[in-house]
């Protein structure tokens, strides 16, 4: 017999069950994300890949699936441990000419894994639009910390949902482009 638990959970405003079966969880969508394998994969990473497949595909922009009319990078970090290049497709907003991604982790108590990446190696390489380059990634703090992140939340507005869920300062990152003289 397997010990099997079931959680309810909602994810970019869709409705989840997640299935854990020994130790292995299982995601299932209740109905398919046209565009992103179907029948539907059911691990978050096989979601990312197919979503920075679509992204690049079409200069830039989702064409189906929870993601399709917003604006989403695709973040080349080097691995803090690994040494390896990761790759994360994120929702962004601008200022001033730069990217601004926000590590929520969709309000869970831990940092995502990219942001620990980037403290360690802040060059980075974006894809946006498109276009890909190099840039520094900042985070931001003081003044502008609460403005970027109302921005970014006024935009997307489950981020506010993200702060209630956690107790951590949800950072906020700017994303600068190296010249490429």
């Amino acid at each position: 017999m397997h010990d099997i638990r079931t959680k309810k959970a909602t994810i970019s405003g869709r409705n989840l069950t997640i299935r854990k079966v020994a130790s292995a969880p299982v995601m299932e969508w209740p109905d398919p994300v046209a565009g992103y394998d179907i029948p539907m994969s059911s691990s978050f990473n096989d979601f990312n890949r197919n979503l920075i497949k679509d992204l690049r595909a079409n200069g830039g922009k989702a064409t189906s699936g929870p993601f399709k009319g917003r604006d989403v990078l695709i973040l080349t970090t080097t691995g803090a441990r690994s040494g390896e290049d990761r790759e994360t497709p994120l929702v962004y907003t601008w200022e001033k000419g730069h990217h601004v991604i926000v590590a929520s982790k969709g309000g869970a108590p831990t940092h995502p894994s990219w942001y620990h990446n980037l403290q360690k190696h802040p060059v980075v390489t974006v894809e946006a639009s498109g276009e890909k380059f190099k840039a520094r990634a900042k985070v931001v703090d003081g003044d502008d910390y609460e403005r970027l992140y109302k921005q970014h939340a006024d935009i997307n507005p489950g981020f506010w949902d993200y702060r209630q869920k956690t107790t951590r300062k949800i950072p906020v990152i700017l994303l600068e482009r190296i010249d490429q003289a």
